[in-house]
């Protein structure tokens, strides 16, 4: 595909320059925030609900603190596994559908053509002012191939390094948010005490990281903040209890 620059380069000086005078305000890191937030979450969420489980059975900060690390560690390997296979997977099946799409324009190009039609009278085009850019793009194989790609099967060819890159930041994210509850117990050898500092920065930081959240994915910050903070406060909630129901019996 063409890059942006070399399109704006076949424009028409006037609309050339309108462009250049234009600046973009969309947020376009999706990917890179969405990884960023499954890691985070599960980072805060996950450790932050063992470490209190493990004070709720009276262990020591050095054995909360331990089997913590061990619990960070995995998690992040494991997220970050998942988000590589994940991504991994997505360029696969990209591939695949592009060399059955371009078998079919060399097989069948007129109803391919004829597919292209239907798309641009799903914008309202009418049929002569559909038919120039149809016999364009017939003209153009790759340009028509990328159009089919995207406007047909809604397919965006993923970045060649997506998958090595979504697994380090899930597992970057994910530490750096396991960090938060079990940092307490690094300074604090009664756990039970430990737990107290951990519950108040990790509902801290589960109230920022939810805001954030908000913000960015564009949905209400406060009520994401609130969200995030409260599902996190039910699940070291629950573990607690069910550690002292467990010793208890």
């Amino acid at each position: 595909m063409a890059s942006a620059d070399e399109s704006r380069n076949k424009l028409e000086p006037e609309k050339q320059r309108l462009l250049n005078q234009h600046t973009e305000a969309h947020f376009t890191a999706g990917e890179i925030v969405r990884d960023i937030i499954i890691g985070v979450s599960d980072g805060l969420t996950v450790p932050f609900a063992l470490a209190a489980g493990l004070s709720g059975a009276n262990a020591p900060s050095s054995i909360v603190l331990t089997a913590g690390v061990a619990e960070v560690a995995a998690g992040a390997i494991s997220m970050g596994l998942g988000g590589y296979l994940a991504a991994k997977s997505e360029a696969d099946h990209y591939m695949r559908e592009l060399k059955r799409e371009q078998e079919e324009i060399i097989s069948v190009p007129d109803t391919e053509a004829a597919e292209v039609a239907e798309i641009l009278a799903q914008f309202g085009l009418e049929p002569h002012e559909y038919r120039p850019v149809v016999n364009a793009l017939r003209k153009k194989p790759q340009a028509w191939l990328e159009f089919m790609m995207k406007f047909e099967l809604g397919l965006e060819k993923p970045d060649p390094g997506r998958a090595l890159q979504s697994a380090l930041t899930i597992a970057v994210a994910y530490i750096s948010g396991g960090l938060v509850p079990l940092g307490p117990y690094m300074f604090i050898p009664r756990a039970t005490d430990a737990l107290v500092v951990s519950v108040v920065l990790t509902l801290i930081a589960l109230f920022i990281f939810g805001y954030a959240k908000g913000h960015f994915t564009g949905s209400k910050p406060f009520q994401s903040a609130l969200q995030t903070t409260l599902i996190g406060a039910i699940a070291s909630a629950a573990a607690f209890g069910m550690a002292k129901a467990v010793q208890a019996k």
